[in-house]
């Protein structure tokens, strides 16, 4: 595939990839049941983000960091507490903050808030400006919140990735909300179906959608799946 890439892994973890970088974002695949892949053998990445300090979120963080020599991009606080990565490995020495911004191999990466909780720092979220502009958010853990619509007028979104399992984020109906705040060109749900508390099926999302977002294009992905990041054929 040419181009810019993104790869579903389960959960809440994707893998973003363009010509030059490869950003991974909440590494859960040790005790992931729906895993197809495990970190070993993925695709190496030059940068490993961790939206909050939850093992299903940030469990494979410092092993991967330390196989692949990536650098760790988290909130401070939440950067210090993944015992086992050297500040040379971490983006900044001690990371960054909501609001701030650092590029990476030509990936601008914006911190956003999030309202969740977390066993260090602060919960948040990333906006991904690709070289070619293309920008895609990835919300985290978090319920929905005002602040969102914010974000979609400082950064144009091409794609939300958003949870919408419910219970410990938002449900369907408040995800599809959020895309209206966000007026994201398109939605991948996630964190969904890995456990049987969450919402195991993402049609009552969609459906949702439909009625709030109508111009707001369902990217359903399977795990394992790999889509080229492209306003022409995502519709964006």
């Amino acid at each position: 595939m040419g181009g810019s890439t993104l790869t579903w892994h389960g959960h809440s973890t994707f893998q973003i990839t363009t010509p030059d970088c490869s950003v991974l974002i909440d590494p859960f695949f040790s005790g992931n049941p729906l895993a197809v892949t495990t970190g070993e053998n993925i695709p190496p990445p030059d940068v490993v983000l961790v939206t909050h300090l939850h093992a299903d979120h940030a469990g494979d963080a410092a092993a991967l960091c330390r196989r692949f020599k990536a650098r760790l991009g988290a909130v401070v606080g939440t950067a210090e507490a993944v015992a086992g990565v050297p500040p040379s490995q971490i983006l900044n020495g001690v990371g960054f903050n909501i609001g701030g911004t650092i590029v990476e191999k030509g990936v601008a990466i914006t911190m956003t808030e999030a309202t969740h909780t977390s066993d260090a720092g602060t919960p948040t979220g990333f906006i991904l400006t690709l070289p070619d502009g293309f920008t895609l958010y990835h919300a985290g853990d978090t319920g929905i919140f005002p602040g969102m619509e914010l974000w979609g007028e400082l950064y144009p979104l091409d794609l939300a990735l958003l949870p919408v399992g419910g219970v410990f984020t938002m449900d369907a109906r408040q995800a599809a909300r959020a895309a209206t705040l966000l007026k994201a060109g398109g939605v991948v749900p996630m964190h969904w179906g890995t456990f049987p508390v969450l919402a195991q099926e993402t049609d009552t999302f969609f459906a949702f959608l439909a009625q709030t977002a109508p111009n707001c294009r369902p990217v359903p992905m399977k795990v394992g799946q790999t889509i080229v990041l492209d306003r022409r054929s995502l519709g964006a």
